[in-house]
């Protein structure tokens, strides 16, 4: 699901589709495959596993002009060479790579292929199938690849290769990135230009329900409709002060887009041997013997901390309180009798949250430090330590790491709940994936995000953002998010209070946020709405799929309830992003922040 490639030129393609696949390494995956196409057909190498394993097995004898390749972190299966891509029809004529989610997969397969035995259990290999029964109702490739994309429902990126045609690859896209590289000779395909950097810094970016012929010659793009699309590729520059960046305009946005990258990372960081979610047997000791747990943090962790403390106590059933740091070392609240704290930070040198724990640790209380940074200050002082495996945040505004650690926290708490003789009852690596898919189609509406952030925020000087039980909490972080980056007065509020006091504020045309994901609260928000859309408010619900009504403005696809927050944060993050934009802010460097708070 997260990673594609694919070349067709003069030289052999295997090698190029192999360190293509090794740049999309850092996106995490679970197994890899590359098809190659020549004079005697389709050669498929595949394997669970490492890039480092497939190098293994392709035979380096094939000699291929051209072919396409794929990382895959699993969803619809497990992680097997069976489920890996690429996926071939029954005839092995032809042969897909896929990225993204099938919605209505189950549906195609019922209507449309009940004669065909499948090979795995992936949405893809429905796609291919498909392919192949409606060109063998006469229809030539290209038609039946139209045709059969025409009948998706969700989000793809697909690149597919025919065994009797060594000079084609046919790419289509919905919702999921995709990019075709050209070149003098040769042409491309890559879900990430910096994959195919190597070879061409000139793309092509194809737009939504676009499909395309790619040969060596050129690079015909068409509507599903068959309308050609002209349209001029544009240079991916990049330099020695802006490599990290990539592609991107700012660190913010490649941040912003790596969270599903992230949260599939950190399940493999935290699962065994077993594919278990494993949490240090000593952490787990303190966990279970604590009688209390206090959560230490400031800015966007202590908001992660918020909704970490509603995994701990929901799952776990340990209580749970949430300190801001710069507060507790000055009024250190009725401790426990057996506490353990959990500080979050970031960079792991936040200095507030160190004096907390200079203090706890002279009171002779273990301590937990949830990071980004290895080795940094709160990490070497504390007992244990978690890290978040998010790569580098550089940008002042957090995002990345803000997901990280609720997935850290999820991970936690699911294991401490197993722990104590707790079963959960969903498969917390199952809706981790899921969520992740959410995320990046989520990350790929960026232009809806940019329209709401020109119709909700372009001039307003004020906004509110609110919502019920979790969705509060992560109100809070949007409030913050917009205020870091765009400089709006904004604040966040749990829905029923606005009416203490704060409706005085509401005026004409005053932007109202409101998150709807919490089935048990979702009329008692709707309520809180109409409320401040009675005194003038202009109000922009963001809600999740089976809750949503007509007057919602956006509606996220749905994911286990209790995880909500981290795909709700994702549409806030890219709504306060384009309100900065469009302000003239410096995105990245907002004035009077500093990424490390390393003073009191």
């Amino acid at each position: 699901m997260c990673g594609i490639v694919g070349y067709i030129g003069t030289e052999d393609s295997k090698e190029i589709l192999l360190r293509g696949l090794e740049k999309l390494e850092y996106r995490g995956y679970d197994s890899a495959g590359i098809a190659v196409v020549n004079n005697e057909g389709v050669h498929v190498f595949k394997e669970k596993g490492r890039i480092a394993e497939l190098r293994q097995a392709v035979d380096n004898s094939v000699v291929a002009p051209a072919g396409i390749g794929h990382t895959r972190w699993a969803t619809h299966g497990v992680p097997s060479q069976e489920n890996a891509h690429p996926h071939q029809s029954t005839s092995g004529r032809f042969t897909l790579v896929h990225n993204g989610v099938i919605e209505n997969y189950a549906i195609l397969k019922r209507e449309y292929l009940q004669d065909v035995t499948f090979k795995s259990e992936t949405d893809t290999e429905v796609i291919v199938q498909l392919i192949e029964k409606i060109a063998a109702e006469g229809l030539d490739v290209e038609e039946a690849f139209r045709k059969t994309v025409s009948l998706l429902h969700g989000s793809y990126a697909l690149a597919l290769v025919d065994n009797k045609d060594k000079n084609t690859i046919y790419v289509a896209k919905n919702k999921s990135p995709l990019l075709v590289g050209v070149g003098e000779g040769f042409n491309v395909v890559a879900s990430d230009a910096m994959a195919m950097l190597q070879v061409t810094d000139q793309y092509v970016e194809l737009m939504d329900k676009e499909t395309v012929i790619v040969t060596k010659e050129g690079v015909t793009i068409k509507t599903l409709d068959g309308e050609v699309v002209e349209r001029a590729p544009y240079t991916a520059e990049l330099d020695a002060s802006d490599i990290e960046k990539g592609t991107y305009p700012h660190y913010m946005l490649k941040e912003i887009d790596e969270q599903p990258l992230v949260v599939r990372k950190i399940i493999q960081e935290y699962q065994n041997e077993n594919n278990e979610l494993h949490i240090d047997a000593d952490i787990l000791g303190a966990m279970d013997e604590a009688d209390r747990i206090y959560i230490v943090a400031c800015g966007t962790s202590y908001h992660a901390g918020l909704v970490g403390k509603q995994f701990i106590e929901t799952w776990a059933k340990v209580p749970v309180e949430v300190h801001v740091a710069s507060e507790f070392s000055y009024n250190m609240p009725l401790l426990s009798e057996k506490p353990l704290f959990i500080f979050i930070s970031q960079s792991g040198e936040t200095a507030d949250s160190r004096a907390v724990l200079v203090q706890i640790k002279e009171l002779g209380y273990k301590a937990l430090t949830i990071t980004n940074v290895p080795g940094s200050t709160l990490s070497r002082e504390s007992d244990y330590t978690l890290l978040l495996h998010a790569g580098p945040e550089i940008a002042v505004a957090s995002t990345k790491a803000y997901t990280a650690q609720l997935a850290v926290l999820s991970i936690l708490a699911a294991v401490t709940a197993k722990t104590r003789g707790i079963e959960l009852e969903f498969d917390l690596v199952q809706e981790l994936a899921i969520v992740a898919n959410t995320m990046e189609v989520l990350c790929d509406d960026k232009e809806e995000m940019e329209s709401i952030a020109l119709q909700f925020l372009a001039t307003t000087r004020n906004a509110f953002f609110i919502g019920r039980s979790v969705d509060y909490y992560v109100g809070l972080e949007g409030a913050l998010k917009l205020k870091e980056i765009s400089y709006i007065q904004a604040e966040g509020f749990a829905g029923g209070e606005l009416k203490h006091g704060t409706i005085a504020l509401i005026e004409n045309n005053t932007p109202i946020i409101a998150l709807a994901t919490q089935e048990h609260v979702n009329l008692s928000i709707r309520g809180n709405v109409k409320e401040v859309v009675a005194r003038g408010a202009n109000p922009c619900i963001i809600s999740m799929k089976g809750l949503e009504t007509e007057e919602d403005r956006y509606v996220i696809p749905k994911v286990h309830e209790t995880l909500s927050p981290l795909a709700a944060v994702i549409p806030l993050q890219l709504i306060s992003y384009y309100a900065a934009l469009h302000r003239d802010c410096d995105v990245d460097k907002p004035r009077n922040l500093a990424k490390s708070v390393t003073v009191e």
